[in-house]
């Protein structure tokens, strides 16, 4: 993984970054007004900022636990906010579909606007039928550890002062990512070869399966927007029983309907399919728990996926922190 430097690549945006809180989440403690207040849009990108950032940023974020970034729309409440920030930060790649001409608006408007996401290398972005870009780049931790440094230089330039600051507690969060992709790794790796397919909802887990060497099927595509079809649910259904693939995993931000139709159609052909889980897709866990760390919805997901398809993982995940 890449240390921090100390210029921005690719035409950064010199702007702050945001971590954003639900609506639920605890009040954060009153911070000099000097301190930059920036927002972002999924809790992923908040974290990675509130890590960087530390106690020299205010941070924000608009998107909070189970909320499906895909079809979420702004409200006029929303927008303010927006406005209001110094900075914003999103993951672009349309993965917040309905948000787009939002983000444009503030930016011809001035305001610095950052898509994480889009700021990755090219030639390690999943390319999708048609030329669309996975957005899900989180699934990857390496990735991830990759966003995480374009996020410290852009920190670095908005403040040289607290350049040093951002770089201590990005080397910081870089060996704690590397640590968490290498439990990743061997959870998945314990799996029995037959049954390393992971069958979810919709298809956010494609650099999870490109990285983890596990093949995933989802219900839907990369989008929640489109509705899967019947032909694609009977396909899913003879593959979980030629397979004898044991479990399938429903999303905490998207509904379980077509997932339990899978279960069924399995059962009808003699195949009992049990729900492995609930994993972290578009959103993760509820501000102020473990899961609610980027690095806390990657160890739940690692570990549910490895324990319920038969491999070797604890119970309580790699920190032992994991609620169960």
């Amino acid at each position: 993984m890449n240390r921090c430097s100390s210029v921005a690549r690719r035409g950064l945006l010199a702007s702050a970054a945001a971590l954003i809180v639900s609506p639920s989440a605890p009040r954060a403690q009153a911070q000099p007004a000097a301190t930059p207040r920036v927002l972002a849009t999924t809790a992923m990108i908040g974290d990675l900022l509130r890590e960087i950032g530390g106690d020299r940023l205010r941070v924000e974020t608009l998107l909070g636990e189970g909320v499906d970034p895909h079809t979420y729309k702004p409200t006029r409440a929303d927008i303010a906010r927006l406005s209001a920030a110094e900075a914003v930060f999103y993951n672009g790649l349309l993965l917040e579909g309905q948000m787009g001409e939002v983000f444009a608006r503030l930016a011809r408007g001035g305001k610095p606007v950052f898509a994480v996401a889009e700021l990755l290398a090219a030639d390690r972005l999943l390319v999708e039928d048609g030329g669309r870009h996975d957005p899900h780049v989180w699934m990857d931790v390496t990735l991830w550890a990759a966003a995480a440094e374009r996020i410290c230089d852009a920190l670095a330039r908005l403040r040289p002062a607290d350049a040093e600051a951002f770089r201590r507690n990005h080397a910081d969060l870089d060996r704690r990512l590397a640590e968490l992709d290498a439990y990743v790794l061997r959870a998945i790796a314990s799996i029995p070869e037959n049954a390393r397919v992971l069958v979810t909802a919709h298809d956010a887990f494609g650099y999870f399966s490109r990285r983890y060497g596990i093949a995933v099927e989802g219900i839907q595509g990369l989008s929640t927007e489109v509705e899967a079809g019947l032909r694609r649910i009977q396909d899913l259904v003879e593959l979980l029983v030629a397979r004898r693939i044991p479990a399938v995993f429903v999303e905490t931000s998207v509904n379980d309907r077509n997932v339990r139709a899978l279960i069924e159609g399995a059962a009808a052909k003699g195949h009992r399919v049990a729900i492995g889980g609930a994993l972290f897709s578009d959103a993760m866990g509820a501000p102020g728990t473990y899961e609610g760390t980027y690095i806390g919805m990657m160890d739940h997901n690692a570990t549910v996926i490895a324990r319920a398809l038969g491999g070797a993982a604890p119970a309580k995940g790699m920190n032992g922190r994991l609620s169960g």
